[in-house]
């Protein structure tokens, strides 16, 4: 998967590449020739005491240095380009595979997890991208030529290598295919603590609130407890590589200048060959470091490779048909019916369905609200239009149309939804209500947003803000109110022209009166589209032209508000738990 990943993302940087591989070659080269140039020096030049030669010699070494310096910057910043694009690219890839995902992908990978992909692996695969297009191609050159270079010198004192080499394989080897396990296991315990460490994060007050500092704490100790003995792992085989080389490098040297000075005593070989030799025996020890280095985050970087590759092959259950039929384009005015028909949605491993054999007709111009007790599955049913989850069984339709032959940009377009838990991104209220950029805000569009705050109710505090709709707004709102978020995100869903608005128990922080004011300003500023209201107060749907009354996923009653206080007894037990259904009448 490694290699798949950094070949597939590497094909739009094939010039770089070569470049890189050039370079590479050159500083191989480059290296190589040195020893053979110092002991040119020595037999040529010290050992006779010819001047002339140990300053020809001399030269070429430093002109071969000052290539080798060139070609190294060349290489270096070329594999950091490409592989910091790559990096990026595939960042963008994953965010973009991400926001296609359903509730039911983004509950398989789990949030935290997907967080530490799109930055801790995707970082690891850049390190080792970086590697592959620099020491990784440049350290088997060395290695190799050092090799053949060492054999020219003196092929009967070669012979150690065919003892050290393969051994030195051999113990990285090992180390390297042990290596491969604990970053897995460091990789998993890592999503394990960002997930503890997000959600007390996100619940800090409830935390303090209910007095489960200690608790937490050492739920999250544990989690760190666990972090650290899979990094110990590591360390300990980190430990092992670095003098497990200086070991074998030591006893090499020495043998080397043993049986090499037993060779030069007799005849057999020059000193300046045997430091040749010495030399690119400690050329062939540096590429095998360099490659324990670059081997050292292979492992890591596989795992790293899965955990993205299986984001990005994953396909989500919610998508787009191949041959989308059309809906047509938005005319305000004319909006399609849309209708439930035998629906039913049991999630993975359930027993009973969250909702069995729904049946409803959403008109344009006119309100269709949802209650029902709490798991009753009415928020599951707003999902349902916007298609952020799809029936086990039945379907949905827009004019007849199944939606799932549409197009789900297209779709998503002609429909305003207003979740249950309000989220507002950070910006200005301008921009989060618009989701434009703040320089593409002109004053026509700053109209169009104040009247969607009017609607909803929110200019009466944004007016008050002495910058206004320009006011900056935190991540998730964290700045404003229960209230005050509710409103800005249902001005958020009014700004938008559509055929059908979802309003998913979206007046439950206002209070009563400010509810009002909503409802009496939300039927012209939705110009004749269909609605779709869910809410826990009676008073918010008293008004809705078609009510479904929901109990354990079932439609136990339909109607207006008076037929079903007549015909609906969940109804009624409804209405009497809140208020008097003679006073809701009213």
């Amino acid at each position: 998967m490694l290699f798949k990943l950094i070949r597939e993302y590497a094909r739009p940087h094939v010039w770089s590449i070569l470049v890189i591989l050039l370079m590479q070659l050159i500083q191989t080269v480059a290296s190589l020739w040195l020893p053979s140039l110092n002991a040119a020096i020595i037999d040529d030049g010290v050992v006779i005491g010819d001047t002339n030669a140990i300053w020809h010699y001399g030269l070429l070494m430093l002109g071969m240095t000052v290539v080798q310096v060139a070609a190294t910057i060349v290489a270096t910043y070329y594999g950091a380009k490409v592989g910091t694009s790559i990096s990026h690219q595939m960042r963008r890839d994953t965010f973009a595979t991400v926001q296609t995902f359903s509730r039911a992908e983004i509950h398989e990978f789990e949030a935290a997890s997907l967080i530490t992909r799109a930055t801790n692996d995707i970082q690891t695969l850049q390190m080792v991208t970086i590697l592959a297009f620099t020491e990784m191609i440049m350290a088997p050159l060395i290695g190799v030529g050092a090799v053949i270079m060492a054999i020219r010198q003196d092929a009967g004192l070669s012979l150690l290598l065919v003892v050290v080499v393969p051994l030195l394989g051999f113990a990285m080897g090992m180390i390297m295919w042990r290596l491969q396990f604990h970053f897995r296991r460091v990789q998993t315990r890592t999503d394990r603590i960002n997930a503890v460490l997000r959600e007390q994060l996100s619940g800090a007050r409830v935390i303090r609130a209910f007095v489960r500092q200690d608790a937490e704490r050492e739920r999250f100790d544990k989690r760190s407890t666990s972090l650290l003995e899979a990094k110990q792992g590591l360390s300990f085989l980190f430990s092992l590589m670095f003098p497990t080389i200086n070991v074998l490098l030591g006893v090499s040297s020495v043998a080397v200048v043993g049986f090499g000075a037993l060779r030069v005593t007799g005849g057999h070989m020059e000193i300046g060959s045997m430091i040749a030799f010495l030399n690119y025996l400690m050329q062939v020890f540096f590429s095998v470091m360099l490659l324990s280095f670059v081997f050292m985050m292979v492992p890591r970087g596989q795992v790293a490779a899965e955990r993205i590759g299986a984001v990005l092959e994953t396909k989500t259950s919610i998508h787009s048909p191949q041959t989308p039929r059309p809906l047509g384009p938005y005319q305000e005015g004319e909006h399609p019916t849309f209708a439930l028909e035998d629906v039913t949605v049991q999630y993975e491993g359930a027993e009973v369905p969250v909702l069995a054999h729904v049946n409803a007709t959403l008109r344009p111009g006119q309100t269709t609200a949802v209650i029902g007790s709490t798991g009753s599955g009415k928020s599951t049913l707003a999902t349902l239009l916007p298609r952020l989850h799809d029936p086990s069984s039945g379907k949905l339709t827009a004019d007849g149309i199944d939606l799932r032959e549409l197009d789900l940009a297209d779709l998503r377009a002609r429909i305003a939804y207003v979740p249950q838990h309000t989220y507002l991104f950070s910006g200005t209220i301008a921009s989060t209500v618009s989701g434009l950029a703040p320089e593409n805000i002109t004053e026509e569009v700053k109209e169009k947003i104040a009247q969607a705050l009017k609607t909803a109710q929110a200019w009466e505090f944004v007016s008050r803000l002495e910058e206004g709709m320009d006011a900056p707004v935190s991540t998730g709102g964290s700045n404003f109110s229960g209230g005050q978020q509710q409103r800005l995100t249902i001005a958020r869903a009014l700004y938008r022209a559509a055929d059908l608005y979802i309003f998913d128990d979206s007046f439950s922080a206002l209070d009563y009166g400010t509810e009002a004011r909503l409802r009496t300003a939300l039927g012209p500023a939705i110009k004749g589209a269909a609605v779709l209201m869910v809410a826990q107060r009676v008073s918010t749907i008293a008004g809705a032209d078609n009510i479904l009354v929901l109990d354990r996923g079932e439609v136990v009653g339909q109607g207006t508000h008076e037929q079903l206080l007549e015909t609906c007894e969940t109804y009624r037990e409804i209405v009497d738990s809140q208020i008097d259904a003679q006073e809701a009448t009213a």
